[in-house]
């Protein structure tokens, strides 16, 4: 009896986990089309530099491979692997990579709030 629980709970994780990883993808892409503007934020992409080494499609130039890259963020579990990946996280990300992992290669830029705000508007608006 008590394998047959095992694998029936086995099944049950297999048949619920895809459900909560969409129904995941769908809220942050949700939460990212109300925390900036998207069009806004491709053009900040450029602007910051952030091409120098980040590959980020829709972006011209923006074809780097010193740092990850930036396609299917919504899909991402984690940031920079230590932050849960959502909306409030990315934008402090951005603003401030130095504080969350201390020598990584991604440099403080003093992107503002704002700027912060649509640069993940457009990273979670990108398939």
């Amino acid at each position: 009896m008590r394998g047959g629980l095992t694998l029936l709970h086995s099944w049950t994780v297999l048949l619920v986990l895809p459900l909560v990883s969409a129904c995941t993808q769908q809220s942050t892409q949700t939460a990212a089309r109300q925390i900036g503007n998207a069009s806004r934020g491709a053009g900040l992409i450029s602007w910051y530099g952030c091409s120098a080494c980040h590959s980020v499609p829709g972006v011209p130039g923006a074809d780097a491979l010193v740092g990850p890259p930036l396609d299917h963020f919504s899909h991402r579990g984690y940031i920079a692997g230590v932050l849960h990946n959502s909306p409030d996280n990315l934008v402090m990300w951005i603003r401030n990579p130095q504080k969350f992992v201390p020598g990584n290669a991604m440099p403080a830029l003093g992107i503002d709030d704002r700027d912060a705000h649509d640069i993940a508007a457009y990273l979670y608006s990108i398939e």
